[in-house]
């Protein structure tokens, strides 16, 4: 279903958590639960993952995930601030491990000079408390290309925490 440098990775992840014993859910906006859908493409997911979060409306972020509805009216969904809270939001809600959040512009349209299409920021947040943000320009790769590239970095941000 995936390309299989995606779904390769996805099944890094799967072993790099079950040697540690971790559970890992996602937040996605742009990627849409294409991250989650890929994340099930290795047999034995269930051992790691039980549930992801699509949540494509800010209304969406601040019901499912606690997102406060403030950070999104100061900073917009496509934002760093909105990025770690959905990780961190998502963590605690599915009592994970390693909380994943995607927010982006996935285009084709939608784009700014301060947020152009291929902008993608990303949330990690661990059961430390710790989150952290990462944040990708993968340019104008069309709809499908960006959103493909957000799932291979989302899994190697993924597999790097859990490993």
């Amino acid at each position: 279903m995936f390309p299989a440098d995606i779904e390769d990775a996805a099944d890094r992840l799967l072993k790099a958590c079950r040697a540690r014993d971790l559970w890992v859910t996602t937040a996605e906006s742009c990627t849409g639960g294409l991250l989650g859908a890929a994340l099930t493409c290795a047999p034995g997911t269930s051992a790691v993952f039980d549930r992801g979060f699509i949540t494509y409306s800010n209304a969406a972020k601040v019901v499912l995930l606690g997102v406060d509805k403030a950070l999104l009216d100061e900073h917009g969904a496509v934002s760093p601030e909105v990025a770690r809270a959905m990780a961190a939001g998502a963590r605690e809600k599915a009592g994970a491990d390693i909380g994943i959040g995607v927010t982006g512009v996935a285009g084709p349209g939608g784009g700014s000079e301060g947020k152009p299409v291929g902008l993608v920021h990303f949330g990690l947040a661990l059961t430390d408390g710790s989150v952290v943000h990462h944040e990708k320009r993968f340019g104008d790769l069309g709809r499908d290309g960006v959103r493909l590239e957000a799932v291979r970095f989302g899994l190697q941000l993924l597999i790097e925490a859990a490993s």
